[in-house]
């Protein structure tokens, strides 16, 4: 116990944190987005996957790691329009086509790959960003060289959390967002355009999506491989509720699994041999379970989630 707090009272481990919650923070605000519209998206594991394989493609091919996030911000925002399609437009069912984004973009991004780059016996690599110290700050005793000394796609991270709120509270989209997702007949008598908003919502949590895909395959991993999210979507989906459809509480949900996920990585290289270590893998998502069925007995969901909007009806 005593390596595991000598390791865990570290600026590495601090600076872990922040690199661990990073696409989780995009992702969770992605997802949040869309559900505050009234949509839920389970492709989110799915879209992470393919933006993250069209991301480290582009950079792969074309040398530039910033076409790479172009890349894979823009296919995770249309494979958020191919989800708004169905469930915004059409008005199918939302977990079904969730599930269908997921596997058909799983499926795609695995398929893509193989065709681009053959079966290697060595997965090809990618140069990631380099860190980008902040000056003055970066020089603040334990917290600047763990925060202020980090990558691009984590600054933005960073801003996109009280961005994310702003836009959500302060300004008009944001309050037709809050209104669809919540009453969109009152929405629509009012002028909004229920069909539109729910559409850019659902867009935007796409393109967000991108970008959690687009850390994973080049920041975190420099690489792509099959098991590159590992499920962080769906963790995704369980912080939005954790943090109540809040952008900070939401950035914090994603804090306190990414200190849990960092810690059990620390478990493992604290030389504790005698417990497997698939023990320590399941710490994460056991503490995400826990903590949605202790949350969602008093959160309150926005009441059109999941129901579709058809004008017609009354």
């Amino acid at each position: 116990m005593s390596v595991v707090l000598e390791q865990i009272f570290q600026v590495g481990f601090l600076a872990a944190i922040i690199r661990i919650a990073t696409p989780l923070a995009f992702a969770t605000l992605g997802e949040m987005f869309s559900e505050r519209a009234g949509v839920l998206n389970l492709g989110i594991e799915g879209i992470m996957l393919l933006s993250a394989m069209t991301g480290f493609t582009a950079t792969s091919l074309s040398g530039s790691l910033w076409l790479g996030v172009l890349a894979a911000v823009l296919t995770g925002a249309l494979m958020g329009a191919v989800h708004a399609l169905f469930t915004v437009a059409l008005g199918l069912s939302q977990h079904v086509c969730g599930i269908g984004v997921t596997l058909f973009s799983s499926g795609l991004a695995y398929f893509l790959y193989r065709l681009i780059f053959g079966q290697q016996s060595v997965p090809p690599s990618i140069k990631s960003f380099e860190t980008l110290p902040i000056p003055v700050l970066s020089d603040i005793p334990v917290l600047g060289p763990a925060v202020f000394n980090q990558f691009s796609l984590v600054y933005m991270a960073m801003a996109a959390v009280p961005l994310a709120a702003f836009v959500l509270y302060r300004t008009p989209w944001g309050l037709s967002v809050r209104m669809v997702g919540e009453n969109p007949r009152a929405a629509d008598s009012a002028g909004v355009g229920v069909i539109a908003t729910r559409f850019q919502a659902v867009i935007l949590g796409g393109a967000l999506m991108g970008l959690a895909g687009a850390f994973l395959s080049m920041v975190q991993f420099n690489a792509f491989t099959f098991g590159l999210v590992s499920g962080r979507g769906w963790v995704a989906i369980a912080l939005v509720v954790f943090g109540r459809w809040d952008p900070w509480r939401a950035a914090g949900a994603a804090l306190l699994f990414a200190f849990v996920d960092a810690l059990q990585l620390r478990m493992q290289a604290s030389g504790l041999g005698h417990i497997p270590y698939e023990a320590f893998l399941m710490l994460p998502f056991i503490f995400t379970i826990v903590a949605m069925a202790v949350m969602s007995r008093n959160a309150v969901a926005p009441s059109a989630l999941l129901k579709p909007f058809r004008r017609e009806e009354r």
